[in-house]
């Protein structure tokens, strides 16, 4: 087949979990459903954290940003497949597929840094804790917000730069329900190799630093709760960390797994399976997991729900 620029491919072929008109309703309303499910439950955790003035703390203010990054990373995928199911239509257009890949990156990078942000928070809150006031202060955690953005922002924008110097055969097949760079590259017809350098760099710096980041820290918290003497302080300053560290298992494990499962084997159902896990179930359990585990978030919701429910 003749490949032609990637500026004169007008769409791509998103091929989707199944081709059976059967299946269609089932996977509708399933992503349906954890998509509204992780849009209510992430935007209750938002709200509880910005009306309840106990939760005014740097943790949970790095916690309501996560739940927002976490909104829009499955705002980027599932919509655009309920369409294409609804329509019955697999098409996504060359700017869709780019502006797919680009937000899927960005949002994927921000959790990456918000849960080191949130580990550093715990170790300076429990090895360091007559310093955590000035240290942790308003300004310096929104600096760290802002300046999390600014590089994934240019990160993603280059890995999208490149990709438009590629070639794409037309009619181009994705074998997977989103666009993402991998499979962007996958499907090229041009050579890939500046691509796959640049993103392989760029994904070992931005995932390597931020978890030697969370390890370091929960090492040294560790180290500081074997010091204590009493059992009462150490499962008070751990059960600090045991939602955090649920959230940290649930993203590294399922994106690693995904990794594995797209390098070691060739089944696109296997692949898209794993992607699944870590662009729709992540997101959709880390409410549930911090209003369950969290005693100071349960009650945020608690009294947020209380005020909602209409009086008697």
């Amino acid at each position: 087949m003749e490949a032609e620029n990637c500026t004169q491919v007008s769409k791509f072929l998103l091929l989707g979990l199944s081709d059976d008109p059967e299946l269609q309703p089932m996977f509708f309303g399933l992503f349906l459903s954890m998509c509204l499910v992780t849009v209510l439950g992430n935007l209750l955790i938002i709200l509880a954290v910005s009306s309840d003035p106990h939760l005014h703390t740097p943790m949970y203010f790095f916690l309501s940003n996560l739940s927002l990054a976490d909104i829009c990373f499955i705002s980027t995928t599932v919509p655009k497949m309920l369409v294409n199911i609804q329509a019955q239509n697999k098409d996504i257009s060359y700017i869709e597929c780019l502006a797919q890949a680009y937000f899927l990156s960005t949002f994927a990078g921000m959790d990456n840094f918000l849960l080191t942000m949130m580990a550093y928070d715990r170790f300076v809150a429990i090895c360091h804790p007559l310093s955590y006031t000035a240290v942790m202060n308003p300004r310096f955690c929104v600096l760290l917000i802002l300046l999390s953005w600014f590089i994934i922002f240019w990160v993603s924008l280059i890995d999208i730069l490149l990709v438009k110097r590629l070639n794409f055969s037309t009619s181009t097949e994705i074998p997977h329900f989103f666009c993402g760079l991998a499979q962007l590259l996958n499907v090229a017809t041009s050579d890939t190799l500046i691509n796959n350098i640049f993103l392989y760099v760029s994904t070992a710096l931005l995932g390597m630093f931020p978890m030697t980041g969370i390890l370091f820290s929960y090492s040294q918290i560790v180290s500081s709760l074997m010091k204590m003497s009493s059992v009462a302080s150490k499962y008070k300053a751990f059960s600090t960390c045991g939602s955090h560290l649920c959230v940290v298992c649930l993203f590294y494990g399922t994106g690693l797994v995904e990794y594995l499962t797209s390098a070691v084997t060739h089944s696109s159902l296997r692949t898209m399976m794993a992607s699944m896990m870590y662009t729709v179930v992540t997101p959709m359990l880390n409410p549930f997991i911090y209003s369950l585990r969290n005693k100071d978030v349960k009650g945020a919701l608690g009294r947020l729900l209380s005020r909602a429910a209409p009086c008697p």
